[in-house]
Order: structure tokens, then sequence, then C-alpha cells
């Protein structure tokens, strides 16, 4: 994402993150101002990663969704093997952040793709 605000706002959750506040509100409020910027790059899987983040942390007080596995999916399958944990993933939820912040890299467009599904899923 190149806009500075948006860009300062990850960042702010990421330092809250490391300094172990994990505020939902606060979160999911700064999620809606990300995805409000983000509307004007006109990248539907950037916007609707965002309003899924946020649903889901104001849904269940919590992130729940792993990190995306690194394994090609089984195109036969067409099933997704989403990692879903019991507990608050605090470093799944600091690496969707980090997708964020540099959208020209195919894999962390492909990453994002792949949270959304999981959290469709969920």
């Amino acid at each position: 994402m190149e806009n500075k605000q948006a860009l300062k706002l990850i960042e702010k959750i990421q330092k809250d993150l490391l300094q172990n506040k994990f505020e939902v509100s606060k979160i999911v409020d700064d999620l809606k101002k990300i995805r409000e910027i983000s509307l004007e790059l006109n990248n539907p899987v950037v916007t609707k990663a965002l309003r899924l983040a946020y649903e889901h942390l104001a849904s269940n007080n919590a992130f729940l969704i792993g990190i995306p596995d690194d394994e090609p999916i089984d195109s036969k399958e067409g099933t997704v093997a989403t990692s879903i944990s019991e507990e608050n993933n605090i470093e799944s939820f600091n690496y969707f952040l980090s997708l964020f912040t540099d959208l020209t890299k195919k894999n962390n467009v492909l990453d994002l793709k792949e949270y959304n599904k999981a959290f469709l899923a969920y």
C-alpha cells in the first residue's frame, strides 16, 4: 500500500501488538480507516481482506486464523486447508498486517486471498 496514512495505521497496530496491547475495538476502528483508504486502490482482494478481518475480530474478539501454508493447494481437490486457532493468534495477525505493506509482491496478494478464504470458511 503506497498511502502513508494507511502504512502509519498498520505500523501503529503492529507496535501495539509487540507491546501486548490487543484492543479489538481500536484495531477494528483502525482497520476500517485503512479499508476506506484502500478503496482508492481499486484492489478488491485488499478491501475484502480488511473488511473480513475487522468483522472476524469484532465477532470473535480475537484473531483465530493461522498463517496460510506455503504448500501448493491441490487443484484437483479444490479444498483449502485452513489453519484455525483455538486461541488468539497474534503472530498470524501481525503477518496478515505485514502483507499490506508491499502489495507489489505477488505472494502477498496470494496470501491475502488465502486469508479471505479462511475468514469465509470460519
